[in-house]
């Protein structure tokens, strides 16, 4: 895909994948940028929804045994089907041939990242995968850093390499695309808007 045209494509069920780099305990206990309870209730409701919406979901973790722990209860219970998480050694989710592999497997050039921290491990793996053809988004608001400072500077790189920056809820409902789609319903209840469902309901009530 082309650089002019990666910015106007939208994302879509067929040609986007989500990618969670390090969402694990210890990596959230620094997190400073934004609050805890609003993290976790991101992600997770970023996850569910992807999930709803059909999109591949590639799980990474670093040091989960030794360094970091595992990952978050919260996103752990959404994933609770079985999902593999791919635990490795490399700061660079990207460098990891497993992690690599996966994402390649989905066959989809639209790639959704968040992670812990966001300079370095949604950005790092963003910035790879730009550089390779990939159009790499990271979804700020459903990732978290150490610092204002370091957030700052991890956007500004993103920004300064053509990752298209944005938030979970937003990717998730360009995806969805049509308020009249069969998963519209779960998709805000994932995304814990209840009064678009509440909204809806009574306009079907008026309808009759």
């Amino acid at each position: 895909m082309s650089e002019s045209t990666k910015f106007v494509e939208t994302l879509t069920a067929d040609n986007a994948a989500l990618v969670l780099v390090d969402h694990q305990v210890g990596l959230y206990s620094g997190v400073r940028d934004i609050g805890l309870l609003e993290l976790k209730h991101n992600v997770a409701a970023l996850t569910r929804a992807a999930r709803d919406l059909g999109l591949p979901i590639v799980t990474t973790t670093t040091a989960a045994e030794s360094m970091w722990g595992p990952l978050i209860p919260e996103l752990a219970e959404v994933l609770a089907d079985g999902q593999p998480v791919i635990d490795r050694s490399t700061v660079n989710a990207w460098h990891d041939d497993r992690v690599r592999a996966a994402i390649e497997a989905t066959g989809r050039k639209k790639l959704l990242f968040t992670g812990i921290s966001l300079e370095v491990c949604a950005a790092l793996p963003a910035l790879a995968a730009t550089a390779e053809g990939y159009d790499a988004y990271v979804l700020v608001d459903a990732s978290g850093t150490f610092s204002a400072a370091k957030r700052e500077a991890g956007l500004l790189r993103m920004q300064q390499a053509g990752v298209i920056l944005t938030d979970y809820a937003t990717a998730m409902v360009e995806v969805m695309a049509d308020n009249a789609a069969p998963v519209a319903e779960a998709v805000y209840a994932d995304l814990a808007m209840p009064f678009a469902v509440l909204v809806g309901q009574i306009s079907n009530a008026y309808r009759k």
